[in-house]
């Protein structure tokens, strides 16, 4: 195997005699016999073989003396990033309080370790997420006759009536399939309505329960609840994404409640049901619209009026069919629920108007904290200073939390000064304590007594502590995290896996960034500079558009800017990975530090366009039938991937190119085994039907493979299989719970 050699300088002899010829005509107009027997023109010969000799020597330096160059060029490796997900914490049956769980507890899976983002107390409750689904009305007698006694009960006309029934979110979400997720957006009145129950093993009646919870002296009146909310894996259109914000993003202020959102809480106010606003006291989940955790802090002035129903009057009793009749009707009713524990009281959700929906939820869980892989390491000493220019020391774990990091310096021998961490040492005066950190070696340096002070000679250093962390091996999966540090009688695990980690970069890839650093000089302005800065740590590849507006699909936009990514893997889409929104963040954070002030920048996930592809062959005697079917499959597949090493020329399908047929022909006769093609047929599947023919693609677009047949001889109709969308329906104006049938 040919092992690829590097080319650093390119230009052979004639590319140097011609760039020397050129500059005659600037330096020296006066020189106008530049013919062959010319001596100038002989010594310009003679320097441009000496560049050509010396150029090829350049080209065979060591990687040893590439990698210095990197340090030269203050060009490190992209830094690992750092795992994270939820985590829901359950306590033992305790007389006590509940138990509290600070910020910064470590929880382990196995030996990886996570830090806890917020605090958490750990309150004996559980919750269920529920919509209202519109359903249609009961087709049989009986069952559409006691929808209008309902009807007539609550004093409403059957016309005004729409009829739902309660959609429950599963209890795993490992195993809840795209179509088993809980849709918020098309409820009927909008709301999701969070059933807020005893945890397990609770001792007491439902009414001791939630007095013994709701009590107005207990620590559910000056603590909020936290729940965690995992938001669907499904990634945002083309157009939903919106401008990165800037080098540094507007933030709200700690413990801000989230605008786009109004929660409240059931209540009971003498005979009437009311619904008591309530405070969003911290919300990582940017208004349900990604995972994260809600913390509501519940209105102390109505806690023992915070139920269901009123307490019961010995001298007027609630007639048990009346409070059926009335149970779910409604929009503000919560849901009727049939199955599951007693409900001490509801949590509701719903979008201010003119906001976007509530989407699709995978998981809510009830004592849910942030974690990220990461760990807290101990104040140690780094040494002592050297009195020498660019010094450095190390830490005893890489790689590094940047901000985390917090230095001291024991300059006179006694007293310990801060020294402050910085990212360059550019702008740094002689007098400035600053100190270079690389956060993937885990190294400090000093600085040259020009742009930073020296370590003294002598001087102790200190580190009095830092977070480290960060790689793939933070990826760990579902119920794996189950082990709580210095928290006693509380138990977590994780729902769902952790994601987003991944490795520091490969010292190959940052070797092939030197000819790009050396060019750009880390300033974003032509395309090839998006495309090159977009590619850390678990980008597979990026593509830039220049002037195309995502939002209109404008292609001649002043001033924007569009890059593309595909993230290196995604599991549940494996032919058409999609980057999420932690993928797009990062890649925006990287480039709005580098893009001129000018340029509105757009990170968005990749579009595809459906296709089909359905081909006919006929195998070579002597071959395994199966085995050149399945060979056929997989080389259509490689071939239309967005991903490199594969598609046409090893860099992912083109944007925009055409899947012609033709074209795939070409590649299936590549198989060995394939005598010839009998027929091979591409449909279009972009509006459901197939339409036969080469498919057009958008500037935008790849194609991703949705159906791919291959058969002995004649071919079926390409796209036959693929299941038809089901339009929606528009809600009507009062819910009202579909009755149904009972043995």
């Amino acid at each position: 195997m040919t092992l690829p050699v590097p080319v650093l300088d390119d230009r052979d002899f004639d590319q140097l005699l011609a760039e020397l010829r050129g500059r005659i005509a600037v330096f020296t107009p006066e020189w106008t016999d530049q013919g062959p027997s010319d001596p100038g023109i002989t010594l310009l010969e003679l320097v441009a073989h000496l560049g050509e000799t010396l150029l090829f020597r350049f080209n065979q330096i060591p990687d040893q003396t590439r990698l210095w160059l990197l340090r030269l060029l203050a060009v490190p490796p992209l830094p690992a990033r750092r795992a994270t997900g939820l985590v829901a914490f359950t306590a033992g049956r305790l007389a006590g309080p509940p138990p509290a769980v600070p910020l910064g507890t470590t929880v382990q899976a196995d030996a990886v370790p996570f830090r806890v983002g917020n605090d958490v107390t750990v309150f004996p409750i559980a919750v269920t997420a529920v919509v209202k689904t519109e359903v249609d009305e009961p087709t049989d007698a009986l069952l559409h006759d006691e929808l209008r006694r309902l009807a007539d009960a609550n004093d409403l006309d059957l016309a005004d009536v729409v009829t739902y029934e309660e959609t429950v979110l599963g209890p795993d979400p490992t195993t809840l399939t795209d179509d088993q997720l809980l849709d918020v957006g098309p409820a009927v009145d909008r709301c999701l309505w969070i059933a807020v129950h005893a945890g397990p093993g609770t001792p007491g009646t439902t009414d001791e329960q939630r007095r013994a919870l709701l009590d107005r002296s207990g620590p559910l009146a000056r603590t909020p609840i936290t729940l965690g909310i995992a938001g669907d894996a499904a990634r945002p259109g083309l157009g939903d994404v919106a401008p990165c914000p800037g080098e540094i993003p507007p933030e709200p202020a700690p413990g801000a409640p989230d605008s786009s959102l109004i929660w409240e809480v059931t209540g009971v106010q003498g005979t009437d049901r009311v619904l008591f606003p309530v405070a969003v006291a911290a919300d990582s989940t940017d208004g349900l619209r990604r995972s994260g955790v809600v913390a509501l802090q519940l209105p102390a002035a109505h806690l023992s009026e915070i139920g269901l129903d009123p307490p019961p009057d010995p001298a007027a009793p609630v007639d048990p069919d009346e409070a059926a009749d009335r149970a779910g009707v409604g929009r503000n009713a919560p849901p009727a629920l049939a199955d599951g524990p007693p409900v001490l009281f509801w949590l509701r959700a719903f979008p201010r108007e003119g906001v976007p929906e509530i989407g699709r939820l995978r998981w809510v869980g009830a004592n849910a904290a942030d974690v990220e892989q990461v760990a807290q390491a101990p104040p140690e000493l780094l040494g002592r200073g050297h009195g020498l220019s660019h010094q450095e020391l190390g830490l005893a774990n890489a790689p590094v939390v940047a901000e985390s990091v917090q230095v001291q310096v024991q300059e006179d021998g006694t007293d310990w000064v801060d020294w402050t961490v910085v990212d360059s040492l550019a702008a740094s005066s002689p007098d400035d304590r600053h100190l270079l950190l690389d956060a993937g070696a885990g190294r400090l340096r000093c600085g040259d007594s020009v742009r930073g002070r020296v370590l003294p000679a002598g001087a102790a250093v200190r580190a009095l502590g830092y977070r480290h962390g960060g790689g793939r091996r933070g990826n760990v999966a579902a119920q794996a995290l189950t082990q709580v540090a210095d928290v006693g009688a509380v138990t977590v695990a994780n729902p769902l896996p952790t994601g987003g980690g991944e490795d520091p970069e490969p010292i190959d890839r940052a070797l092939e960034r030197i000819p790009g650093e050396l060019t750009r000089h880390d300033r974003a302005v032509v395309a090839d500079d998006f495309r090159q800065l977009a590619l850390v740590p678990g980008v597979g590849r990026a593509e830039c558009l220049p002037r195309f507006d995502p939002r209109t699909r404008d292609r001649d936009a002043a001033g924007v800017v569009t890059v593309i990514v595909w993230p290196t893997e995604d599991p549940r889409h494996p032919d058409a990975p999609l980057a999420d929104e932690t993928l797009l963040r990062a890649v925006c954070a990287r480039l709005d530090a580098r893009r001129l002030v000018t340029t509105e920048l757009f990170v968005v996930p990749a579009t595809y366009h459906p296709v089909a592809v359905s081909v006919g062959i006929a195998v070579k005697p002597g071959y395994s039938t199966i085995g050149v079917r399945r060979w056929v499959e997989l080389v259509l597949r490689q071939y239309l991937s967005p991903l490199p090493p594969f598609g046409p020329e090893g860099q992912g399908w083109p944007l925009g190119r055409r899947v012609h047929g033709p074209e795939l022909e070409a590649a299936v006769l590549q198989v060995e085994g394939v005598e010839f093609v009998e027929a091979l047929e591409v449909a279009d599947m972009a509006t459901g039907t197939p339409a036969p023919g080469p498919v057009l693609l958008a500037a935008w677009e790849v194609p991703e493979l949705v159906e791919v047949t291959v058969v002995l001889g004649t071919p079926p109709a390409a796209g036959t299989g693929t299941p038809q969308p089901v339009p929606p329906t528009a809600p009507a104006p009062v819910p009202v719970p579909v009755p149904r049938s009972e043995c």
